[in-house]
């Protein structure tokens, strides 16, 4: 198994099902390294320094380990609740959300929610939300008034790898970029 399947695994166990692998995350995300390698190790070959490559090399930053790097996280995406320990932030006046055309229909009537995630994730730059979009056909890019939503009371975080998060977007925030 390559680095890139090994990172798409760890990625499931990070965010979605640490249980897949009998270990537990505590109540901020972090899973003690030494048991993950312990129990990633069981069915592929794995060790700290693939664990370090694949933090490294991340296009995402996807994870962040503690100080010691004793303890590993995901920054975001989790299905299972944890808290991150997100600072909450001012966005700027503008974000953006890339999604695939499937989707339109259901954002325009109800906006963004987060379905399976804890927050919605926007992006700081048109860029960026197309190449999060083309990740589900053809992209569908969104800008959203977050400046607008700060100054009604929506709350904002700003995750270490620099993805905007809330917990919703309502429909009338949203414009459909052309």
């Amino acid at each position: 198994m390559g680095l890139t399947d090994t990172s798409k695994f760890l990625s499931l166990v990070l965010r979605y099902k640490p249980d897949t692998i009998g270990i537990s995350l505590d109540e901020h995300g972090w899973a003690n390294v030494s048991e993950l390698i312990e129990s990633i190790s069981k069915t592929r070959p794995f060790d700290m320094e693939m664990l370090e490559k694949i933090v490294q090399t991340d296009n995402k930053q996807r994870y962040s380990f503690n100080e010691d790097k004793t303890f590993i996280r995901a920054n975001q995406g989790h299905s299972i609740p944890v808290d991150v320990e997100l600072k909450k932030a001012i966005p700027p006046e503008f974000l953006y959300h890339g999604t695939g055309e499937k989707y339109v229909a259901s954002i325009d009537k109800t906006g963004l929610i987060p379905k399976s995630r804890l927050y919605v994730h926007l992006s700081g730059d048109e860029d960026t939300a197309v190449k999060v979009g083309s990740r589900h056909g053809k992209p569908v890019i969104y800008k959203v008034a977050a400046g607008k939503m700060e100054r009604a009371g929506y709350a904002f975080f700003l995750s270490v790898n620099g993805v905007w998060l809330t917990k919703e977007v309502p429909k009338e925030y949203l414009i459909k970029m052309e």
